[in-house]
Parts: structure tokens; C-alpha cells; sequence
């Protein structure tokens, strides 16, 4: 099966499935000398495993990660770093009566025209919980970037049709939304489960903010900086798009509005996020990732099963009402994988010009 690997001098390769027996990574490239530990990725697991509040899925998983392989006496050796994590609270009958059935919403119907058959055990590799693989690999690249003086913060800026109001980065992990809002954060609570009272869910959007980024990081064309970001945020379960800077909201504005002029200290605006002409520009890096409503729903649908009878069809099992605060940590997952790589890419043509 292809699409199981991601990047190009730092290369990721995932295996798993939602109702398998573990899920895991290779991350290859990682350069020699990192001090890393288990509690380095740790950490990062724990803010994206579920059961943390009601507005997440209940599954009960402690998602401990295991260090096999690329490790020595605390340092990385330069070999693949090799990692597992051991499914616990894996429920599969709740899935027994949709094994037939073909989930609106989800990868069920393509994944089996394409491959004549599909884990219906939560989806197989399309579930969700895929990620937890990638948000492993991510704690390696932010650790790197650490070093670099690059900082990620990804967040829940809309959910339920709430929007936050105010910035306060201190907020964004004192809250279930991870919002950086308390105020918002509360109501978008109260909406959310007002709709897990009716068996729906919510959608929203992810903001990302990246600083301590150079001038110059990206490549020209078909490599762009902010494609290969679009590329890794987009292969996340349920993101349905991507805009930087102005973004969409840039095809109302004239020329003059839009262009960020500069004077002798840099750039007097951002309105293009960061990147030009897929090369970072020295300022904050930000872009936005609009979210689907979690798929899986209580409530009665209409659908057809593998016979192409059409059959109602109502979900159980465990799933997050908003997929918004887990997707966030993804997300700084994957960037952090994309920004390390164009940072190796750049050391591998002898770094950034002097000048």
C-alpha cells in the first residue's frame, strides 16, 4: 500500500491500524547527537490521546511509546529511530454492525472500490488514530527545531460557529478546546455538547503560528514552502483546507491592500503569512486549516451497503464530537516534519547564503 511515508531528507514511514495490535514509525535522518527521551515524546502523545474531557472521544488509551531502535545512552545515534505504541482499549464490536455498511462521511466506500475489502474496526488506517504515529515523529523534529530557536503553536481559533475574539497563547492549553480564548472556549463547550445531546457533531478551524523562521527556508516551484506545508496539513484526517496569511479572503483586496511593503528594519505587514513565492520571508509563518464535523454521528443515516442496498445506518462506539483541539497538536506535528526537512535540504546545498 503506498502513502505510508512522508518527507524527504528527515523520512517518516507509519504502520498500524485503529483495532490492530499497535501503531508505530521509522523516522529516518534524525541527525546524530539529539539528547532524546521517552518523556520527550511523550509529552506530545499525551496532548493528543483521547479520553482527556467529555469533548473528546472516551476511548481510555495511556498511548505509552516504546523506543526501539536509533537511541544510546540518551542521544540519538543517527540510525532510524524506531517507536511503538501498544493498542489498550480497542473496542471493536461496537463496529459488528456497520461491517457491511458503508459509513457517510468516511474512507469506507473509496477504500473499498479500491482495495476490495476495509477494516471496518474504526476505519483501519484511515481512523484518526493513524496519527498518534505522526505526532510521535513530531516531537523529534520540534525537539530539533528547538535548537534552531523555532516555535510551533497550533490552536482551535473556530468551532460549533464560535470564533475567538482574543490571543492569549497561556490559555491554549488550560482549556478542552484548546482555544486561545477562555471566554470562546466556553461557549463553544456549551454548543458542542448541546449537539452531542442531539447525536451530532462539530466542525471548525486550526490556526497555526510558527516563529523563529529565517528568510529564505522553501524552495522555488513545485517544492514551495507552503505546498509541502499544504501537502502535510491536508494529508490529516478530516482537513478540507488550507489558506496562508489573507488567504481566500485576498481575492477582495486590491494590489495595495495585500502587498506587504518593506523598509530598511524588514516587512510592515504579514498579510501574505510568512512565505513568498514558497520562500519564507523572515516573518511569522500562519495559516489556517478548516476542519469537518467528525463524521461518525449518532444520529440515523441513510447509506448503501457492500450489496449497494441502501440500509440506515446509526453509529456507535467512541469518537470526539469536534476533532479541533486533537488536530491541532497534529498539525504541529506535521509542520514541525516539514520545516525540519527544508531546514536539512538547506544544509545539504551548504546552508543559507551569507549576505
Amino acid at each position: 500500500m503506498g502513502g505510508s511515508s512522508f518527507g524527504r531528507i528527515l523520512r517518516l514511514a507509519t504502520f498500524g491500524e485503529s483495532h490492530g495490535r499497535a501503531l508505530g514509525l521509522i523516522l529516518d535522518g534524525v541527525p546524530a547527537g539529539l539528547d532524546l527521551g521517552g518523556e520527550d515524546i511523550q509529552k506530545e502523545l499525551d496532548r493528543r490521546r483521547p479520553g482527556q474531557s467529555p469533548l473528546s472521544s472516551p476511548r481510555q488509551e495511556t498511548d505509552r511509546v516504546e523506543l526501539c531502535s536509533g537511541i544510546f545512552e540518551g542521544k540519538t545515534t543517527g540510525a532510524p529511530l524506531g517507536m511503538i505504541v501498544y493498542n489498550q482499549d480497542a473496542r471493536s464490536g461496537d463496529y459488528e454492525n456497520i461491517k457491511d455498511k458503508f459509513r457517510p462521511g468516511h474512507a469506507d466506500y473509496g477504500w473499498f472500490k479500491k482495495f476490495g475489502l476495509r477494516d471496518y474496526r474504526g476505519g483501519g488506517r484511515s481512523s484518526g488514530r493513524e496519527t498518534l504515529a505522526r505526532v510521535a515523529a513530531g516531537a523529534v523534529a520540534k525537539k530539533l527545531l528547538g535548537r534552531r530557536g523555532v516555535v510551533i503553536t497550533a490552536y482551535t481559533q473556530r468551532a460549533a460557529g464560535i470564533s475567538c475574539g482574543a490571543f492569549d497563547p497561556g490559555e491554549i492549553e488550560k482549556n478542552p478546546l484548546r482555544a486561545p480564548d477562555a471566554q470562546a472556549a466556553a461557549l463553544m463547550a456549551d454548543r458542542i455538547e448541546a449537539l452531542m445531546a442531539r447525536g451530532d457533531s462539530a466542525g471548525g478551524i486550526v490556526e497555526c503560528r510558527v516563529r523563529g523562521l529565517p528568510p529564505g527556508l522553501g524552495e522555488p516551484v513545485f517544492d514551495k514552502l507552503d505546498a509541502q506545508l499544504a501537502k502535510a496539513v491536508l494529508s490529516i484526517g478530516g482537513v478540507k483546507g488550507i489558506e496562508f496569511g489573507e488567504g481566500f479572503a485576498a481575492a477582495d483586496l486590491t494590489g495595495s491592500q495585500n502587498n506587504d511593503p518593506m523598509d530598511e528594519k524588514g516587512f510592515l505587514s504579514n498579510h501574505a503569512g510568512g512565505v513568498l513565492g514558497g520562500i519564507s520571508t523572515g516573518g511569522e509563518l500562519f495559516f489556517r486549516a478548516a476542519v469537518k464535523p467528525t463524521a461518525s454521528i449518532a444520529l440515523p443515516q441513510t447509506t448503501r451497503d457492500s450489496q449497494g442496498r441502501k440500509v440506515s445506518l446509526a453509529i456507535a462506539g467512541r469518537h470526539d464530537p469536534c476533532l479541533c483541539p486533537r488536530v491541532a497538536v497534529v498539525v504541529e506535528a506535521m509542520t514541525a516534519l516539514v520545516l525540519e526537512d527544508f531546514f536539512l535540504l538547506q544544509a545539504a546545498r551548504g546552508g543559507f547564503p551569507q549576505n
